[in-house]
């Protein structure tokens, strides 16, 4: 139990998330907070989950004693998720939980609710009230994905006789073999069917008697306490692992697509100030120089946004080994620079005009093609994978659509030098 209670607070107080992530993610914090309160006051929780009609709320109403969820004849009566304290000596902080039903016309949403509740229980109870369906096996499925226990509760069991029961437990107990344990298969009749039974006086007069059965959730209620006295906390915890666990891959994706979206950006802004440097500068070593400090700049700005800082003499280096591979993949690309930077010096500027643009374009381009390689690295924790470099610079050049890339250049060249 500490061990998950550490666990949702580490995410709650993790110091390293970048900006936005937390407010992006405000449900799902918000949803820590609570999973953390129910930790701390030892609460259980048990939900209900099951298509419209089948008697979820009933049900609940049943094991309370009283009816503190609200019913009705109607399809989708129950419309948001809704508590109770299951008061019994017992019962210490059991809370019973109703959802809306799934697979309702036009209730996507609540259905999803539904769905999104039994998720954060530590027990589901899927209630049906006959055989499987397709819809109910494929939401029966997805509720025992993570792994937590579930009961299966064919509920309006009055409506059949001994035999018809026990042939229909037999049969969901086929369909569910080896996902759901036998003694998880239980039978309740929440509100059973009024009956009339038929009185005959002493006299001989017989007269027509309505009698509404009392609910029978006894097999069910034994079972639930059969489990809460053997593993409840243990449950909790295990639900607030998995919880935990579910939370820090959104987390950890939200942080990934900032970071992505910072490093485009950052890119670019190192493509254009290289394009331009190399671009308007006559000097061919010099501008030669002042890209490689560019790129080293550049791998240094990505380290950081990763959270893996690298030295100014370590950024030249990735850079020396990215573009190696790049020259050694590309090598007519770099050429193509080179001879364009002896033009510009050789011609006495008469050539400027002609050339500056496209090796401005070109060196966009390289400082593109280094900036995705370098965040590549960083998104892998400062690793290359198996296949090495080569291979990550391989893939992403076969990625990238060079044209697009260099249309885009001048594009930004164009605009950035009109300014």
């Amino acid at each position: 139990m500490a061990l998950a209670r550490d666990s949702l607070r580490r995410l709650l107080d993790d110091p390293q998330l970048p900006g936005g992530v937390r407010e992006a993610l405000a449900p799902d914090f918000a949803e820590i907070e609570r999973m953390l309160s129910k930790l701390e006051q030892g609460e259980i929780h048990i939900a209900v989950l099951g298509e419209v009609s089948v008697g979820k709320s009933s049900l609940l109403n049943a094991l309370l004693g009283e009816a503190r969820f609200t019913t009705s004849p109607l399809h989708g009566e129950t419309r948001a998720p809704a508590e109770a304290q299951w008061r019994e000596e017992r019962s210490g902080g059991v809370v019973l939980v109703d959802t809306p039903g799934i697979n309702e016309i036009g209730g996507e949403d609540r259905e999803q609710m539904a769905r999104n509740v039994a998720e954060r229980a530590d027990l589901v109870l899927f209630v049906v009230d006959g055989d499987l369906n397709a819809a109910e096996e494929a939401s029966l499925d997805q509720a025992l994905a993570p792994g937590r226990p579930l009961l299966l509760v064919l509920n309006k069991a009055d409506r059949y006789t001994d035999d018809e029961r026990t042939l229909l437990l037999e049969r969901l107990a086929k369909r569910v073999a080896g996902r759901i344990a036998a003694q998880n298969i239980v039978a309740a009749a929440a509100d059973p069917a009024p009956v009339t039974r038929v009185l005959q006086a002493a006299d001989g007069t017989e007269r027509e008697e309505r009698h509404v059965p009392a609910p029978d959730v006894g097999m069910l209620r034994e079972r639930l306490w059969t489990i809460l006295e053997a593993e409840g906390q243990t449950l909790a915890a295990v639900t607030a692992g998995l919880f935990a666990g579910r939370v820090s891959e959104r987390v950890g994706a939200r942080v990934v697509e900032v970071r992505r979206k910072a490093a485009e950006r950052l890119v670019r802004q190192y493509c254009i100030a290289k394009g331009v440097a190399v671009a308007v500068n006559p000097v061919p070593v010099a501008d030669l120089l002042a890209a490689a400090a560019l790129d080293a700049g550049l791998v240094l700005h990505l380290s950081r946004l990763y959270g893996l800082p690298l030295t100014r003499s370590e950024a030249g280096s990735l850079v020396t080994v990215i573009a190696t591979q790049m020259t050694l993949l590309m090598g007519t690309v770099w050429l193509t620079h080179f001879v364009s930077a002896t033009l510009k010096a050789g011609t006495g500027g008469l050539s400027t005009v002609l050339t500056a643009g496209a090796q401005g374009a070109v060196s966009y381009y390289g400082t593109f093609m280094i900036g995705r390689v370098a965040e590549r690295y960083f998104a892998q924790g400062k690793s290359w994978g198996d296949g090495g470099p080569k291979a990550v610079v391989q893939e992403i050049l076969e990625s990238v659509d060079r044209d697009s890339v260099l249309n885009q250049a001048r594009d930004d060249l164009a605009a950035y030098l009109k300014r």
